[in-house]
């Protein structure tokens, strides 16, 4: 595994055969979304946007808890409307960013993941928790309903738990979280590293052009109707079967051998 950022980085990057893996790297202050935090996912997740041999991306965080949210000393030092549209703005962007990434997105959490933390959480395609992992968002506690977390959470979970977590600031378990659709599966702590390296695994031995279609159809699709989602998704389901790795899977499948998969250009 070849490190591309010094230990001393709040965002901590390796690479590793197609796999992408960033670390929010601020453990002392529970891996807050500080400027320069959202600054440095932004450049990660543009520069992983515009690199085809990227397969899929990691995104896991130092320490005892994933992430507490924004800092809030940062931002009581900013007391400016201004300020605050262009920090939430820009928290939105890394959000957006992250769902229109043509890769999938596998979110590693141990400890908690709080208001913008939550957010994130939720932002990714998928999540595999610590049974330890906790999940909140509690900004009303502080007289701060949490509005931007509230479009990626209300977006994963029914609207009536997601409004019962946002006007109540109550934490849930992983279990709970799991149950709710919040996130995907649910280990015990010991098992969390093995996990995450099975299911990347798994991700890397598709073809890569096939995930890419995926991710490119999956969330756009939710947001439309059901013509016209269907229309999308079968435009792009033709355009993946006139590529190699379909001709070459099906092949394969018919001729009753393992897929040779085309290898990203780079």
């Amino acid at each position: 595994m070849n490190t591309n950022q010094l230990n001393e980085s709040i965002l901590l990057r390796s690479d590793e055969k197609g796999a992408v893996f960033l670390s929010l790297n601020r453990p002392d202050k529970l891996n807050t979304l500080s400027e320069a935090m959202l600054a440095s996912l932004q450049q990660e997740l543009d520069s992983i946007a515009a690199d085809p041999t990227v397969q899929c991306v990691v995104l896991s965080a130092e320490g005892r808890g994933f992430c507490a949210g924004h800092d809030l000393q940062e931002m009581r030092s900013n007391p400016t409307h201004s300020y605050y549209q262009e920090l939430f703005r820009r928290c939105g962007q890394v959000m957006q960013s992250i769902l229109n990434l043509p890769v999938p997105v596998v979110a590693k959490v141990g400890g908690i993941a709080a208001a913008a933390g939550c957010q994130l959480v939720a932002s990714c395609d998928l999540v595999i928790a610590a049974r330890s992992a906790r999940f909140a968002v509690p900004g009303i506690n502080v007289g701060l309903f949490c509005s931007t977390p509230a479009v990626a959470l209300s977006r994963n979970i029914s609207p009536k738990r997601a409004f019962d977590l946002l006007v109540t600031g109550d934490i849930i378990d992983a279990d709970t979280a799991l149950e709710w659709g919040l996130i995907s599966s649910v280990v015990d702590d010991a098992d969390l590293d093995n996990a995450v390296t099975e299911k990347i695994e798994k991700i890397l031995s598709k073809s890569p052009s096939a995930v890419r279609f995926g991710k490119s159809m999956f969330n756009p699709q939710r947001q439309m109707s059901l013509a016209d989602a269907y229309e999308f998704a079968g435009n792009v389901m033709a355009d993946n079967m006139m590529s190699p790795d379909a001709g070459e899977g099906i092949d394969a499948f018919l001729a009753k051998r393992a897929p040779v998969w085309e290898k990203p250009a780079g």
